[in-house]
This record gives structure tokens, sequence and C-alpha cells, in this order.
């Protein structure tokens, strides 16, 4: 009985569907995907703002490294200069 009457809801549903609503859906669906295009092409570029910004701490963790390496060298040289 319950299959029956759903099936009766969707017919009627479906068979009452008009062409105004259809093409308020079809507005609506280009709508939606607009807006996903949109949210993620702004996830993209957010992505790739904190892809970039990494990077750049990758190279800044690099560049402290060496300048650490040469202050070492010239500490080492200083304490060589103070013995003699």
């Amino acid at each position: 009985m319950k299959k029956i009457l759903l099936m009766l809801t969707l017919a009627t549903l479906l068979f009452s569907c008009k062409e105004e609503t259809k093409a308020k859906v079809q507005e609506a669906t280009k709508a939606v995907s607009a807006d996903l295009k949109q949210a993620a092409d702004s996830a993209k570029a957010k992505a790739k703002k904190v892809l970039d910004s990494s990077k750049v701490g990758e190279k800044a963790k690099v560049l402290i490294a060496k300048g650490a390496a040469e202050v070492e060298k010239g500490a080492k040289k200083v304490q060589e200069a103070a013995k003699k």
C-alpha cells in the first residue's frame, strides 16, 4: 500500500511539473554551479597562496641555516684569533 501511494505521489509530481518550473530549476542549477565554481576558484587561490607562503618559509629556513653556518665560521675565526 505504501509503495502504491509513493508511486502515485511521484507520478503526480512528475506530471504536474510545468515548463515554468523546469525553467526555474534550470536557472537555479546554473546559479548553483556558478557559485560552486567560484567557491572552487577561491579555494584554489587560497591553497596556492598557502603553498607559496610555505615555499617562502622553506627558503627562509635555508637562508637562516646558511647564515648560522657563516656566524659559526666567524665565531671560530674570532676564537682562533683570540688564542693567538
